[in-house]
């Protein structure tokens, strides 16, 4: 165990904890929603510090980032828990479990580190649930990481509270925010949480230079409006940029959701064309095959620059020291693990 970041001490030796906008009060004996940081005696503590379930080697694609060192592997960890509690969730057996419920082992920061190093990885991916829930960890880690030269990635709900999402993420170089749906109604009645600190955390990380893509699932019947696809992705272009890649996901029948059907291919086609039409450069279909909509085109000329194929593979890649082959234009990301991510300002200001 470790004791907990983020918590303040209240009386009869209750906690609460401000990791997250969950702001849980915790009593002695009990944990928070996230079923990994327990009470004891009026102290907070981690129990996952260190004690992954999971860890993997993963093309970066599978995150999915498709303008973070594209072709590269990402050493990927995950411990239970999550403060979330979404309905269609494709890892809930350990997302929505806590650590003495799935099988875990020792894995330290260094060791994380070192394994990646052995493995090849240019970076290392917090990932599979909501990885802040295992923030001591990943923050520790990710420290490490950065001084033997590799990358750390995010892969985040993005429901954390301000405080912390600014000490971590000056560790972090890339993420995908998982921006479920655009309602608040949304988030509270399939996810138990709230959109508005999302969109904080998108807008907070962005401008501290960390590249950010966002994955949007799409549910049928309930974040499938036409209507509200427009309106989240104007918020994209206007908050966060035109060149914030936003992949949108199919749906397939899970968990809580496993009465629905899966999202029909015309559905995302049009919220494909929809997030084009409203001006965003990168946009991308995932968890179907449909051609052409998972490769990266030159924003410039239209060129295809790189192109994938089946199981997170890229084919071709022509991108050259962050440009364009054939014409020379910037293509927005980070292609060489030697560069930094810069912060990009709302398309809105563009000229």
């Amino acid at each position: 165990m470790k004791e907990a970041m983020f918590y303040e001490k209240l009386d009869r030796m209750k906690v609460q904890c401000h990791l997250c906008p969950n702001e849980c009060i915790i009593l002695h004996g009990k944990r928070g929603s996230c079923r990994v940081r327990e009470n004891r005696a009026g102290v907070l503590y981690s129990l996952v510090y260190g004690l992954p379930c999971t860890a993997s080697v993963d093309p970066v694609e599978k995150k999915p980032l498709f303008h973070f060192l594209p072709g590269t592997l990402s050493y990927s960890i995950a411990t239970p828990g999550c403060n979330l509690h979404c309905r269609w969730c494709q890892n809930w057996q350990i997302s929505q479990r806590g650590p003495d419920e799935v099988p875990c082992f020792e894995m330290s920061p260094e060791k994380v580190v070192n394994n990646a190093l052995k493995a090849g990885c240019k970076s290392i991916s917090y990932t599979y649930v909501e990885p802040s829930i295992f923030y001591e960890y990943v923050l520790d880690t990710a420290k490490l990481a950065r001084k033997a030269g590799l990358k750390n990635i995010m892969v985040t709900n993005g429901y954390l509270n301000q405080k912390p999402v600014k000490e971590l993420y000056r560790y972090i170089d890339a993420c995908n925010v998982d921006l479920k749906g655009f309602t608040e109604e949304f988030y509270r009645d399939y996810c138990s949480g709230h959109l508005k600190p999302v969109l904080e955390m998108i807008k907070t990380v962005n401008k501290m230079g960390v590249w950010v893509e966002l994955t949007t699932l799409i549910v049928p019947g309930l974040n499938d409006s036409p209507e509200l696809m427009k309106e989240q992705c104007d918020w994209i272009r206007s908050n966060v940029g035109d060149r914030v890649p936003l992949h949108l996901s199919r749906f397939f029948p899970y968990y809580k959701l496993a009465h629905l059907p899966p999202t029909p291919p015309e559905t995302l086609e049009k919220a494909y064309g929809l997030a084009k039409d409203v001006g965003l450069k990168y946009v991308y279909v995932g968890n179907i095959q449909m051609a052409g909509t998972e490769d990266t085109s030159c924003p410039k000329c239209g060129r295809k620059l790189i192109e994938r194929s089946a199981f997170f593979t890229v084919s071709a890649d022509r991108v050259k020291d962050g440009k364009c082959f054939y014409c020379g234009a910037k293509v927005d990301g980070v292609f060489s693990s030697a560069t930094k991510p810069k912060t990009k300002k709302p398309a809105a200001k563009r000229k």
